[in-house]
Order: C-alpha cells, then structure tokens, then sequence
C-alpha cells in the first residue's frame, strides 16, 4: 500500500530526502511545504528555496506560506489526511492540529544526536565547538522545539578541518538514508520509541551576527573552530589593518608564540601565521577583504597587504 506524504524542508539538506520519497513506489508525495521566494545577493533576485526548484522539477505540488499558522494552506493540507508528515529543516514550527492530522507519524529528520543540539543551527554548533561526532536523528514531532520521542540515530565523524558546509552535505545523505530505512518500520510497527533525556539538552539557535566575529584572545584551535563552522556561511570576520574581511579558511599551527594575540608571526609569499591566545598560532588560508572576491592568502598578501612579521594587524570590533 502506497504512503502518503506531506514534505516540509527548504534548504539544500532536504533536497535528497525529497528526491528519495519522490523516486520510490512505496510513497505518494501529495504535497511540498517551503519557505517563500527571498531576495538574495547584492541586486536582491528573487530566488526559490533548493527544495521548491525540485519539487517543481518533480511536479509536486509547492506551498509557501509565509506562516503556516493561520494561514489558507493550513486546512488545505489537513484535509490531505497523510499516512506522514515528514519535515527536515523546513524552518517554522507545526501547529498540534496539523501533526495531529498525519495517520501514522508526523516525524522530523534533524541533523544531531538528540538531545544535544535542538534548534536551527545544529550542524554549525558541532563544527564550532570543535565537537568529534555529531549525526542525525529521526524523531516525533511535539509541541516544543525538536523534543519529541527518538526513533532512530546515526552517528558520523567530523574531521579536525570539516566545514559546515561538508557537514551538511554528509548528514543530507546519511538522513535521507536513515528516514528511508525507518519509514517501513513506522508503517509495520516495529520501529523503537526513546524519550530525550532532559538532563541532556542543549540548544543551538541561529548564528547571531556576534558570533561571526573572530576573537584573537581565543585560542588557535578555538578560532579555526570558528571559521569552519561558519563556512560556508554566514562566514567568520576579522579587522585587518582596518579592513574588515571574511576569514574562509584556516589551519592550525604546530608552533607555539610570545608575541601578543593578533601579531603577524610568520609571512611569507604564501604563508600568513597571526598569534592567538595561549601563545597559539592561526595560519590564515583563504581571506576576502571588504568588496573584494575570496582569494587565497598567496594572493591576498601579493595585492592586499602591506606589513611585517611583528606588526599588530588584527584590531577588535
């Protein structure tokens, strides 16, 4: 007996998730849930959500309201009367009555080892806090933000220089993966069932702007951190020289200094080494001053910088 679904998600994480329902004859995808069309880039274009070009692709029926309480498309799909509501990172919160209306499960596919990370940013809070693993968990939806019983995790390694955006990429795959192996033991009812345990919750809301900025009273390792787990967005930033400028990528130096924290121990045609705290060392690998496009440190210190090894270049905003 085919499924039925409702699919909410936006961002390219829920795209092969979409693709696998889509694609296979157990499951009837009736409706696709995205956030609105948002302006993007400099000249502010219109631009459709990842999942809704798919959808489109896939002639799937596309809603987009701007907030699903109260609004039109609400009732629209409580009378579809799905098998299952499936959201991964859709981006707004489900009425009760809408979850109430999934006949077998309204789940979601989110990218962390519940309870470790509830909220909007999972993913980049692993990477920052320099964390050895996260993963992904299928679970129900209730009420409250990602509190719902666990039904199935998957746990993946994260690399000492992984970035976000590789994160991402990973964990779309292993979630799509791991929601196909769980949906026919929701329908068979052979699935498990785990309460959070609340003494292990913690949150991970959205990147604020004071998060992207870099801090070179922290240590090395702490900084570099930071900077993949901002890339590929929102981008940490730190003040050259007086020139504001996207620090994209880094590495960590075996060395240690005594100059104080952002000094510019080594620089070379291709080499720019800053003192952090804790007389640890950041090497810079790929910066974007202010209105420039990113470029790789050999070039940056070719055409964008002009000092020496000694000299305090990083000033604190």
């Amino acid at each position: 007996m085919t499924q039925k679904i409702i699919f909410m998600g936006t961002p390219d994480f829920s795209v092969p998730i979409l693709k696998a329902l889509a694609n296979d004859d157990a499951y009837e995808v009736l409706a696709v849930l995205t956030q609105p069309d948002r302006p993007v880039g400099r000249k502010r274009v219109l631009t459709a959500t990842p999942v809704k070009e798919v959808a489109v692709d896939l002639n799937l029926p596309v809603y987009q309201p701007e907030k699903l309480v109260g609004s039109e498309e609400l009732q629209i799909l409580i009378d579809l009367a799905p098998d299952f509501i499936i959201t991964a990172a859709y981006g707004q919160f489900l009425p009760v009555k809408l979850l109430n209306a999934a006949k077998i499960a309204a789940i979601n596919v989110h990218a962390s080892l519940l309870p470790k990370y509830r909220g909007g940013a999972p993913i980049h809070y692993a990477v920052m806090n320099g964390d050895a693993q996260t993963g992904v968990t299928i679970m129900y939806m209730v009420k409250a933000m990602d509190a719902g019983d666990m039904i199935a995790q998957k746990v993946v390694n994260i690399g000492e220089n992984t970035t976000t955006g590789e994160m991402f990429d990973e964990l779309s795959l292993v979630g799509r993966d791991l929601l196909m192996d769980t949906l026919p033991k929701l329908v068979d009812g052979t699935s498990e069932r785990t309460p959070q345990d609340p003494d292990q919750v913690t949150f991970a809301p959205n990147i604020t702007p004071e998060q992207e900025v870099l801090d070179f009273n922290r240590t090395a390792r702490e900084l570099h951190n930071q900077v993949r787990g901002l890339n590929p967005f929102p981008t940490a930033h730190t003040t050259i020289n007086g020139v504001r400028t996207k620090v994209q990528q880094t590495h960590l130096v075996d060395a240690t200094t005594n100059l104080p924290a952002g000094t510019v121990v080594k620089k070379s045609k291709k080499e720019l080494w800053i003192a952090a705290a804790e007389g640890t060392i950041l090497a810079f690998d790929e910066l974007q001053p202010a209105g420039k496009p990113k470029m790789a440190v050999s070039a940056y210190l070719n055409g964008h910088a002009k000092f020496d090894e000694g000299q305090q270049v990083i000033s604190h905003e």
